[in-house]
């Protein structure tokens, strides 16, 4: 892996104890600065209340799955993309290790080294709620009802609030709970003398889920879903699939598809699903607007990921309302509805069965008057990242806006491809153009994309190059105002022009850049700097002068994201340019022993022999981990 690349993830990784980084002392924000959302903090190391599993599934479903896959395998299909080995979390003996506490960790600050960003979407409960869910991914309902049958059995005077405690469980690995079982300790007395491994496992799995927001009926699920008694209006279950970061269903899933009309509620565990349309178009909604609801089940094996087991669809009345009939209500289904609104499809946000429920209402799925005027973006920080390669220059420019208007902003690419408020520095070639893994959430169109209403962040990165020279002429114009503009250069290089300011070396844990600022730019304003100078190698210096209370602070998340999508395209622009196999030593470090491998590759030929892991990634993974075994030998 070429020196840019570690560059990038060294960088990244540095990131990681650092929520921000500082400007020099005497440093004061330009007028109007509106600092960025910092990484996420850590909050208490235990969750407030039981974490939710259905919670969680929805959100691994959007944020994790493209990424870890729907059995948390590592073979999403953006995740077989990346230059690194997607941590395989369904496999037990990566899960057995681990604590909710430092997977919990992992979700805030991310792994950044690894592509993972921090998840600032989420709030505290929301981030044990996937956690919980994950570790839910190794585990089969058989086991855990079998550990239930034997805890029962052999310990039927231990005190359940041991393992509700959530301070407690938060740190306790499995590895631990099973180490608990066999050895006792003052509260829990020793009762696994007798147990073989499977069952040791089994009860481990079990204990786990007593920290768990999970119904005794998710828990105790059967390998299948349960076939609904048929009737008119109600669909027919989905075989098994999971559902897109949209919630469309990959390719292969199989539903119903039921023009649904709405009926008395006549039998137990059946009722109304309603919902509405939040019109602010100004326009009477079309006669024939139709909406679809799908349901989603992540209990009947934890191990295969959310499966669409509902589709039904319906007319939306004028008033904007709509009501599905006679539709089963399991604790935990989870309803997401949607609909095509002006060639755009939006959806609402998801709902998630009660216990006992006898209703359920879907948030309301907003439709916005639109228009392709930019104009009402407000343009919060952009940042310039000058990344030198061997015989190019590359440039990624961050940015960050908004959308606090009332409208829909529909993007039309220029030429299939040029972002229209987005300017990359002049006389460069342009690379392309993608959205940050935790911006807010763009739609997508025929044509481009669109952006809804919000006070939350949106993010671009726009990455651009130009042939390596002494002297490079930058070139920036900005096509909307910009509250602040950040050049980063590394060290040994300097940037020289009037409107930038300088504010000297600053350091990232060990990492030195040259850092300049412009603030206040207007629409159509040019910021042009000349770089020049060669980049240091080796050097790096300790920071220990900064002064918390006058930080500026940088957004080190976005930064991170930015980075991630930057080290990724240069990893494939490079894995394309050369044959060479390079070897990513952390997968190196992921055993300790060679016994462990072997233990991994039988579990993971448990996990193809079951079914749950496709032949793709089963047969990936297995000769990575005989790679790794080859080189302890």
């Amino acid at each position: 892996m070429k020196f840019r690349i570690l560059f990038l993830i060294v960088l990244t990784a540095a990131l990681l104890p650092a929520c921000n980084f500082t400007l020099a002392e005497d440093v004061t924000p330009p007028p109007n600065y509106v600092p960025p959302t910092p990484l996420p903090t850590l909050g208490n190391l235990f969750p407030e209340q039981a974490p939710s599993l259905a919670n969680g599934a929805a959100i691994y479903a959007e944020k994790c799955l493209p990424c870890h896959g729907g059995s948390g395998m590592g073979d999403g299909p953006q995740g077989i993309q990346l230059g690194v080995t997607v941590a395989a979390l369904g496999l037990p003996e990566i899960a057995r290790a681990a604590s909710p506490a430092q997977w919990y960790e992992v979700v805030t600050r991310g792994r950044m080294e690894r592509f993972m960003p921090p998840f600032a979407s989420l709030n505290d409960q929301e981030r044990w709620d996937v956690v919980a869910y994950v570790f839910s991914l190794h585990t089969t309902s058989e086991q855990i009802e079998q550990g239930r049958a034997l805890f029962e059995a052999n310990c039927a005077g231990c005190p359940t609030d041991f393992f509700q405690d959530q301070e407690k469980m938060s740190t306790l690995t499995e590895v631990e709970l099973a180490r608990l079982i066999n050895q006792g300790n003052d509260q829990i007395p020793a009762f696994g003398a007798n147990l073989t491994e499977d069952e040791l496992w089994a009860v481990a799995a079990y204990l786990r889920t007593l920290s768990f927001d999970v119904s005794a009926e998710t828990a105790a699920a059967s390998t299948s879903t349960p076939e609904p008694a048929a009737v008119s209006g109600t669909p027919t279950p989905a075989e098994t699939g999971t559902p897109s970061a949209e919630g469309t269903p990959l390719e292969g899933t199989q539903q119903a598809e039921v023009t649904s009309e709405p009926t008395a509620t006549s039998r137990p565990g059946f009722g109304a699903v309603n919902g509405s349309i939040d019109n602010r178009t100004g326009s009477d909604l079309p006669s024939d607007l139709k909406v679809t609801l799908r349901g989603y089940e992540h209990g009947a094996d934890p191990s295969t990921g959310p499966a669409e087991v509902v589709t039904l669809e319906t007319t939306v009345n004028p008033d904007g309302t709509y009501s599905f009939g006679d539709v089963e209500l399991p604790a935990n289904r989870i309803f997401i509805a949607e609909t095509v609104y002006d060639g755009m499809s939006l959806q609402s946000e998801f709902a998630v069965v009660a216990e006992g429920d006898t209703s359920v209402n879907v948030p309301p799925i907003i439709l916005y008057e639109t228009t392709t005027d930019t104009s009402a973006l407000v343009m919060d920080e952009v940042r310039l990242f000058i990344e030198y390669g061997d015989t190019d220059v590359q440039m990624y420019g961050v940015y960050s806006f908004r959308n606090p208007s009332d409208k829909m902003i529909v993007v039309e690419l220029k030429d299939g491809a040029e972002v229209p408020f987005i300017k990359t520095p002049k006389g460069t070639q342009s690379l392309g153009y993608e959205g940050l893994q935790d911006s807010q959430p763009f739609v997508s169109t025929d044509t481009g994309f669109a952006i809804p209403p919000s006070e939350g962040s949106y993010g671009l990165i726009a990455i651009s190059t130009v042939a390596r020279s002494e002297t490079i002429d930058v070139s920036q114009t900005f096509d909307l105002p910009v509250s602040v503009f950040t050049v980063f250069v590394p060290e040994g290089i300097k940037a020289e022009g009037a409107a930038l300011t300088d504010h000297g070396l600053q350091t990232i844990d060990t990492f030195n850049f040259q850092v300049y600022t412009s603030g206040n730019l207007n629409a159509g304003d040019t910021v042009a700097f000349t770089v020049s100078g060669t980049p240091a190698e080796g050097t790096s210096t300790a920071s220990e002068t900064a002064t918390p209370n006058q930080n500026l602070l940088i957004g080190a998340g976005a930064l991170g994201v930015a980075l991630i999508l930057a080290g990724v395209w240069m990893y494939l622009r490079d894995r394309n340019r050369t044959s060479e196999e390079e070897v990513d030593e952390d997968d190196e470090n992921e055993f300790d022993t060679s016994e462990e491998v072997m233990d991994a590759i039988i579990a993971l030929d448990d996990q193809h022999r079951a079914k749950k892991i496709s032949d793709e990634a089963y047969q990936k993974r297995r000769a990575e981990l005989k790679d790794i075994l080859k080189g302890m030998m």
